[in-house]
């Protein structure tokens, strides 16, 4: 037999893998050349039978094994195949798999048997079945070829990072068409606890995008078992590398693979929600990657995050574990949702971040975006959590002597700005509408009153959660309940009689003194007289504090209706040795009035920015033709750093990534090296640079290239 290896690839586009192996995607017909030696195949004398099996334990009840005859339409087999042409020696069928067949790695058999009476047995070799994202009866159908194109087909993107006030994209390579990457994603599915537990049951179940996400999901943080990555949220990578300093998922896969499956270090959520596109990718689902700034972590379910501060201002840790991350990142997978009622398809969270448990193992979704929106947070999976990360409140308190006090409560301030990258562009698309109502809107409290009233019910009750369920209006709970779910007052707030509010007043550059100003405005008729704590202290993006590094107290006298400034002043020497990888300061002010007992607290999260590596390409860039690559970097410190090491990759530019040990630069140097490469695939190409020292971790720099076939 003869399986035109290119062209069918190309049809089913998945010739930037392989076209020296047969990867094809279910519910698209593929062809084959079986040729004869002695004679022709003779149509209704002589009849093909095809056999498919995937799996240690191939199972024709499971689904996992087919038998099918050529042109038997009234097979009990969802596999079909047919007669194309027919030579005098040599007969083109076409097989087509169902589009509901389990993804993974099959062995095509033929039995022949002829009119004589005789049977022959073919082993004919191994396919690869993807998803099809182009069948409209796959659950995986996406109807926008630039869609497509964007969330299968592209092996490049950006991933933001930094805070609300400073969204910075951070280039990255998805490469899930590189060399090895189809084989990886597949022994990964194999190392799941599913497939160790019930192989025969989880092969038969690779043909739902709902189970292979979660599948997957578990499998790229190692919580639970040989997964991909390690996380860690620390200030100690000395034995692994530091999460800041990928720039590409191809590296880690390839290492936890050449490692025998041993988790790679580290990672943080960007880094997990990067190699699970990848892998979805890979498989044939379309997924982006989605980052959430000011992200609710809610650890009890009451949709409400509670943030402790000092008199200081400084913020504490707390008991509760709950926190805002400074931003948070996860997938999203396009998928029907027949487990669903009507109308929850279409895109689905996935977090492959551990975080909680989901049935028992660390994974999260896939959750329905739509029932995320509609406060649906009694649907699968674990919807109740997504919606505390884009739409919790938070409840704001003072820690004095023991005792606890409530400053205030916000109903915004967590989930802002969710971004994702443009459709065939480099811009960033804010999609925070198809996560909640605006702020403010009395549609966005009707949700968050109906999602608190459904965990309420689940709460409660169980397995009859919902029975009792009032259509309207929160109920109360007491005091004494296992789980107390205090609904939130909508009654207006007391009049502001004086507001604080931070102002920088240069860009925060790493290596220069951070300036700026506390703004206080006395809104009322008489004098204020007021004291106010202020503190800096670094964070990692994960909300957890660290200590404080910098403190002041100002008195600032008002009078009626004026507003004066307080200038400071934090130096680099005063920072530098407390800042974490992450590069955050959180500045803090908490003001009170000597005739009052309220408290006003104001902060504002400052992010440091470095200047980015500059890439040049110096000529054209033609397929299987020399290209060489400039790459201009600098110390932004006033001080000398050693151990300096740059990063370059690029799908389809570099076989594998580059790594230039720089050793020492001094104070504000800046230098540049040329590194030679030759491309291997043509089209839109990215190339992502990376340099660390002992100082820092991630200053990164991206170019995009386009690449010409060979003349």
């Amino acid at each position: 037999a003869q399986v035109r290896l290119s062209r069918n690839n190309v049809q089913h586009h998945t010739e930037e893998i392989t076209v020296d192996h047969l990867l094809v995607r279910r519910g698209q017909a593929f062809n084959l050349t079986l040729y004869f030696r002695n004679r022709g195949f003779q149509p209704g004398l002589d009849n093909i039978i095809f056999v498919v099996e995937t799996g240690p334990l191939p199972d024709l009840a499971l689904g996992t094994r087919a038998v099918f005859s050529l042109a038997r339409h009234h097979s009990p087999s969802p596999w079909i195949a047919w007669l194309e042409t027919n030579g005098a020696t040599s007969t083109e069928v076409s097989l087509c798999a169902p589009p509901t067949a389990a993804v993974g790695r099959y062995l095509l058999k033929i039995h022949i048997d002829s009119f004589q009476g005789s049977v022959t047995a073919y082993q004919l070799g191994e396919f690869i079945l993807l998803f099809n994202p182009w069948c409209p009866e796959d659950a995986v159908y996406l109807d926008s070829e630039p869609q497509r194109q964007e969330y299968v087909m592209n092996d490049y993107g950006f991933i933001y990072q930094g805070s609300k006030n400073w969204i910075r994209p951070c280039p990255w390579n998805y490469g899930q068409f590189e060399d090895k990457i189809i084989d990886i994603c597949l022994k990964l599915l194999d190392k799941s606890l599913h497939f160790q537990t019930d192989p025969a049951t989880d092969c038969a179940l690779r043909g739902s995008p709902v189970y292979v996400s979660r599948v997957v999901c578990a499998m790229i943080n190692s919580n639970d078992d040989n997964g991909v990555l390690n996380g860690k949220w620390s200030e100690n990578y000395t034995d692994g590398a530091n999460p800041a300093e990928w720039t590409g998922s191809v590296a880690i896969l390839k290492q936890w693979n050449a490692t025998g499956c041993q988790p790679v270090r580290y990672g943080q959520c960007w880094v997990f929600a990067a190699v699970m596109c990848t892998v979805m990718r890979c498989l044939g689902i379309p997924t982006r990657v989605i980052t959430n700034f000011d992200s609710g972590h809610d650890t009890d379910g009451n949709l409400i995050i509670d943030e402790y501060y000092d008199n200081t201002g400084r913020i504490l840790g707390n008991k509760k574990k709950d926190t805002i991350w400074n931003f948070h990142v996860w997938n999203e997978c396009w998928m029907a949702r027949k487990d669903l009622p009507p109308g929850y398809g279409g895109w689905q969270v996935l977090d492959a971040t551990p975080q909680e448990m989901s049935n028992g193992i660390y994974c999260c979704g896939p959750a329905s975006v739509r029932a995320i929106k509609e406060g649906e947070v009694d649907l699968n999976y674990d919807t109740p959590f997504v919606f505390s990360m884009v739409n919790a409140d938070c409840m704001s308190w003072l820690v004095q002597g023991g005792k606890e006090q409530k400053l205030h409560q916000d109903t915004s301030s967590v989930g802002n700005f969710i971004s994702t990258k443009s459709i065939q562009s480099d811009e960033r698309d804010d999609i925070t509408e198809n996560y909640k109502y605006e702020e403010g809107s009395l549609q966005e409290r009707q949700v968050f009153l109906k999602a608190l009233q459904k965990l309420k019910a689940r709460s409660f009750h169980g397995s009859q959660r919902g029975a009792e369920l009032q259509p309207s209006g929160p109920t109360s709970l007491s005091q004494d309940s296992p789980r107390s779910l205090h609904t939130p007052s909508l009654r207006p707030s007391d009049v502001v009689q004086v507001s604080l509010k931070f102002k920088l007043l240069d860009p925060p550059n790493m290596g220069q003194d951070i300036c700026f100003v506390l703004l206080a405005l006395n809104m009322s008729s008489q004098f204020k007289d007021l004291k106010v704590n202020l503190s800096a202290q670094s964070l990692l993006h994960d909300g957890s504090p660290l200590s404080p590094f910098w403190q002041d107290t100002a008195f600032i006298t008002l009078s009626p209706k004026e507003a004066k400034t307080y200038p400071c002043k934090i130096s680099y020497s005063q920072y530098s040795q407390y800042l974490s990888t992450d590069k955050l300061i959180r500045i803090s002010a908490l003001g009170e009035e000597k005739s009052s007992p309220e408290k006003i607290l104001v902060n504002k999260i400052i992010t440091l920015s470095y200047p980015s590596i500059t890439i040049n390409v110096l000529g054209a860039a033609v397929v299987n033709q020399p290209l060489s690559i400039q790459v201009i970097f600098s110390n932004p410190l006033s001080e000398q750093v050693e151990d300096c090491v740059l990063t370059v990759e690029g799908s389809g530019l570099f076989k594998k990534q580059q790594k230039v040990f720089l050793g020492v630069l001094k104070p504000q140097h800046r230098a540049s090296i040329i590194l030679e490469t030759v491309p291997f695939k043509s089209g839109q190409r990215q190339i992502q640079a990376n340099m660390r020292s002992n100082k820092f971790k991630d200053i990164k720099g991206y170019r995009n290239v386009y690449v010409d076939f060979a003349l």
